[in-house]
C-alpha cells in the first residue's frame, strides 16, 4: 500500500497507536474514489435500529435488502460502509475485501424512552467479519453518558490492541439541551472534543447551526472573535476543536434533504477544512441511479 503525503500526515498524527490500526485507518483512507486524498465518504446504515424499517427504507424498498448496501457503497467507490451486526453478517462473506467495514457496536430505537445505547455486537464480532473499525455512539448531556463513555473505554481498548479503528459518533442529547442546541456550533465543537478525548480516531459530529446554545460559552465566543458566520467557519471551529485537527472529523447528512442543501453542506464541509461525510438516508433513501449520481458529485467536491 503506497501512501500518499496527505495520507501520511494524517496516520503520523496517531502516536499512540499500532502499526496494525494505522494500516485499518489507511484501508479507509486508501479506499474508493477518494483514496489518497485524506478525504472520507462513508454509508452508515443503522437507521433501521434507529428509527425503524418503514421509516429507513421504504422510501426505496430495495433498501430493505442488506445486499444492496454493500453493493451501493462499493458501485460509489466510497471509503467505508458502517452497519450494526446483523446487516454486516448478511454480506460479508459475498462482499469480503471489497470495501472497508465498519461493525456499528451499540445502538437505540425509537420505542425506548431512555437517551441510551445497547452494545449490540463486540470487537470478537468485528475481527470475524473483517472489519476494520468499531463505531460506537456517545450522547453528551444525556443521564447516560458517562456509562456510554465507560462501555466506550473498554471497547476501544480491545479494539486498539487488535488493531481497530475506533469510529465515534458523538451525538449531544439530554435534558440541558433542546432540538437547535443539539447542533448548536459551540456543542458540536464541544461533542466532537469529548469524543477526541475519549480516544476517537474518527469521529462524526452533525454539523453544526450559528448558533451558540450554553449560556457559559456566549460571552467567550463574542470575546474571543470566534467567527460562526459561514458553514465553512463552523467546520473549521470544530476540526480545530478536534485537537487542532489531529483527529479526523466527517460530519453526517442528517435527515433526507433536497439535493442543492445536502451539496451546498458538503461544500461548506470542504471549504471548512472537514475530512469528509458519513452519509446515509440522503443516499439510500433514493433510487440508485440518482444516489450513485449525488454521490458522485459530492466526492467530486472532495477531490477539488
Amino acid at each position: 500500500m503506497t501512501l500518499t503525503p496527505q495520507v501520511k500526515a494524517i496516520l503520523d498524527q496517531y502516536e499512540s497507536d499500532n502499526p496494525g490500526t494505522k494500516t485499518n485507518l489507511a484501508r479507509f483512507l486508501n479506499a474508493g474514489k477518494l483514496a489518497g486524498t485524506g478525504k472520507l465518504v462513508i454509508l452508515p446504515v443503522d437507521q433501521g435500529f434507529e428509527h425503524g424499517p418503514a421509516r429507513s427504507f421504504a422510501a426505496n424498498p430495495a433498501a430493505y435488502d442488506p445486499h444492496y448496501h454493500f453493493e451501493l457503497a462499493i458501485e460509489a467507490g466510497l471509503s467505508g460502509y458502517a452497519a450494526p451486526l446483523g446487516m454486516l453478517e448478511c454480506g460479508a462473506a459475498t462482499y469480503a475485501g471489497e470495501i472497508p467495514l465498519i461493525l456499528k457496536c451499540n445502538s437505540s430505537n425509537s420505542l425506548a424512552t431512555e437517551k441510551d445505547q445497547a452494545v449490540t455486537g463486540t470487537v470478537a464480532d468485528a475481527l470475524r467479519l473483517g472489519c476494520a473499525g468499531i463505531g460506537f455512539t456517545i450522547y453528551p448531556g444525556s443521564e447516560y453518558c458517562f456509562e456510554q463513555m465507560e462501555e466506550l473505554r473498554e471497547l476501544a481498548a480491545e479494539a486498539k490492541s487488535v488493531g481497530l479503528a475506533v469510529i465515534v459518533w458523538s451525538y449531544p442529547r439530554g435534558p440541558l439541551l433542546d432540538k437547535p442546541a443539539e447542533t448548536a456550533v459551540d456543542v458540536c465543537a464541544y461533542a466532537a472534543h469529548m469524543a477526541a478525548l475519549c480516544g476517537a480516531h474518527i469521529i462524526k459530529v452533525k454539523p453544526p447551526q450559528e448558533l451558540v446554545a450554553l449560556a457559559a460559552n456566549k460571552p467567550v465566543y463574542e470575546q474571543n472573535k470566534i467567527d460562526i458566520s459561514t458553514m465553512p467557519a463552523r467546520i473549521r471551529h470544530v476540526v480545530q476543536s478536534s485537537f487542532a485537527g489531529r483527529r479526523i472529523v466527517i460530519f453526517s447528512g442528517g435527515d433526507k434533504t433536497s439535493e442543492e442543501g445536502l451539496l451546498n453542506t458538503i461544500q461548506g464541509i470542504h471549504d471548512g477544512g472537514g475530512f469528509g461525510s458519513i452519509i446515509g438516508r440522503n443516499v439510500f433513501q433514493r433510487p440508485k441511479a440518482e444516489a450513485l449520481d449525488l454521490l458522485d458529485k459530492i466526492i467530486t467536491i472532495f477531490k477539488s
